[in-house]
């Protein structure tokens, strides 16, 4: 129901979970049925109609926050459409975004661990109570990746919780900044429910996932259908390959995720070469492999059998797609 108060109200917002820090520009109202929130623009409610929705909804009090004024007005740039904070003209932002899984978090010591990483000041912001984002400007950036993959293992073994990143693109401070910041926020989602090995997700990191998930049906068959029986009739190939591309082919990291010598893996990988003829050194074979790799791992039942498979080769398919999960 309350879905259908967005198109009566100009600029209305539609919550999946309670919103942290909502603008004091909004009334927030609950309906318990669908779980849902709705913010409303104060300016568009008369008295009369905000009685009335107070009746059907359950409407929710925020005590006064004491977020600082600065984090306020980024927040409402980036999530309410309202105006840009005030930098110098040149000035550039890259926005962290991190999701915890967990219940009754506790925000100010979460917040205390994450600044405790970053050389200089950042802003913190909650989006609800498990999702929210660290922004930072240009001249502040002091953490690469690897850094980045320590504070994720610090954060998790100091609080028992399970935390995944997102880093973004440093991007200028301009009205195109939300959208790049709700792109990236799609590129996030995506990552966290397509690609689960691991938790510090990047542009480059998603995208050839992101862009084969969104191939035309016609299209993605024929990709999958290119290495499909090579890998059914090899697991063990199809398993190899795949960690092979997630170690961004790395020899020694990929045999030490496997738990076999260098010797076995080159051997796996030169019997690959041999029954495909597609070389791994490059871009453009990685890039080839990559996209049917991907497809298996999605696939959670294979419903078509090559006409020369057995009741056997069906079960082996099977089997590899319980590897790729």
């Amino acid at each position: 129901m309350l879905r259908k108060l967005l198109p009566l109200y100009e600029n209305s917002i539609l919550f999946p979970t309670q919103p942290v820090l909502p603008s004091d520009q909004l009334y927030i109202f609950f309906d318990k049925s669908q779980t849902e929130w709705v913010g409303i623009p104060k300016s568009v409610v008369s008295e009369k109609e905000l009685k009335l929705l107070k009746t059907l909804y359950e409407i929710v009090e925020y005590q006064s926050s004491t977020i600082s004024s600065v984090s306020k007005i980024w927040y409402e740039f980036l999530f309410l459409n309202g105006p840009p904070p005030l930098y110098n003209t040149d000035a550039y932002f890259r926005i962290i975004q991190f999701y915890i899984n967990g219940d009754g978090l506790d925000h100010s010591e979460i917040e205390a661990a994450l600044k405790g990483f970053f050389t200089d000041d950042v802003i913190i912001i909650w989006e609800n109570g498990n999702r929210g984002i660290v922004i930072e400007e240009s001249k502040q950036i002091s953490l690469s990746d690897k850094e980045l993959i320590s504070m994720a293992q610090t954060v998790e073994s100091d609080f028992f919780i399970k935390i995944s990143f997102y880093i973004g693109k440093v991007y200028p401070l301009s009205n195109q900044l939300p959208n790049n910041f709700q792109q990236e926020k799609e590129y996030f989602i995506f990552g966290k429910t397509n690609l689960l090995n691991t938790n510090i997700f990047a542009f480059e990191r998603i995208f050839p996932a992101y862009l084969a998930y969104h191939l035309p049906k016609g299209l993605a068959h024929k990709v999958y259908q290119a290495l499909s029986e090579v890998f059914m009739e090899d697991p063990e190939i199809f398993s190899t390959i795949k960690v092979f591309l997630e170690n961004n082919l790395n020899a020694s990291m990929t045999a030490k995720k496997l738990y076999i010598h260098r010797n076995t893996l080159q051997y796996r990988i030169d019997k690959f070469v041999e029954r495909t003829g597609i070389q791994l050194k490059d871009f453009y074979g990685a890039f080839t492999v990559f996209l049917p790799v991907y497809f298996l791992s999605r696939k959670r039942k294979i419903t078509i059998c090559p006409k020369v498979s057995s009741i056997t080769l069906c079960n082996m398919s099977i089997l590899i797609v319980s590897l790729s999960m």
